[in-house]
């Protein structure tokens, strides 16, 4: 079985990757950006034909949250266009889409977690770029799985935990965001969560939400790193008007996951179990 993971050079394709060895069922193709660029039409024509994937696996996206504010064309070209461009492939190729979205395609308002039933209205450039290319996939494709997930980190690219640790080497105190509420989630358990989904895929196709149990604030994600991982910078919590940025981030965003758990048997971690060690 070919599986094709797109953005492979990104934080959740090294994931995958690192996990890989231990599905030798599945053979997996790894497409970073110079090898399938998905805003060119042609090119991933040319890689869907050479290895005429059973599941492909878009983990390429434009993710500048703040920078997608000022560039909003290239935010669109990817996560739109780029999208577009993979759904015309895998209905030429009957290949089944595994497409990775984000919490930011909700604007944050809820007191609830939200489920996939709840209606989108994303607030950024970002969040309505990943929204559009949603509904791309929606409204061509009928094999395809669209999984939300939200403050993704790992050892891999570039995330928030690597920030922090990169901080705490150069400060003796911290501020961090106290107002806003979501649930880590580590790549390589997200990772784990999608071959999942492969291995038992009974055609229930649609939109799932994955991120790890629980919730917490930006400052208590940091407190808990700094905590396992020994570091002994000290953190203090600020409001959101005290940091201010050209993207406006969701007050709330805590994803409900009994859908995935009852479909395919996924139980996400507590978010503080998978912090690694250093």
């Amino acid at each position: 079985m070919v599986v094709l993971v797109t953005g492979a050079g990104g934080q959740l394709g090294q994931a995958i990757q690192s996990i890989s060895v231990k599905h030798t069922e599945i053979d997996f193709v790894f497409c970073d950006s110079s090898m399938l660029d998905i805003t060119d039409k042609e090119k991933c024509q040319r890689v869907f034909e050479k290895y005429r994937p059973k599941y492909c696996i878009n983990t390429a996206a434009y993710t500048a949250v703040d920078l997608a504010e000022m560039e909003p064309e290239r935010a669109f070209e990817v996560n739109v266009n780029g999208v577009e461009n993979l759904v015309s492939s895998c209905l030429e190729m009957e290949t089944v889409l595994i497409h990775l979205s984000t919490d930011f395609v909700f604007d944050g308002l809820q007191k609830r977690p939200y489920s996939e039933d709840d209606l989108p209205n994303p607030q950024t450039v970002y969040g309505k770029t990943k929204w559009e290319g949603e509904n791309v996939i929606s409204k061509r494709l009928k094999k395809y799985y669209i999984v939300r997930t939200s403050w993704v980190y790992s050892d891999f690219g570039h995330n928030f935990m690597k920030t922090m640790q990169k901080l705490a080497k150069t400060q003796q105190e911290i501020n961090i965001v106290n107002d806003q509420i979501g649930t880590p989630t580590h790549a390589v358990d997200l990772a784990g969560a999608i071959i999942e989904m492969i291995s038992k895929d009974d055609g229930s196709y649609g939109i799932y939400n994955y991120s790890s149990a629980g919730a917490c604030s930006w400052y208590e994600f940091v407190l808990e790193i700094f905590k396992v991982q020994n570091i002994k910078t000290t953190v203090h919590p600020i409001s959101s008007l005290s940091y201010p940025t050209l993207a406006i981030r969701p007050k709330y965003s805590v994803l409900d996951k009994k859908k995935i758990n009852n479909k395919f048997g996924v139980v996400p971690p507590l978010w503080q179990a998978s912090i690694p060690k250093l």
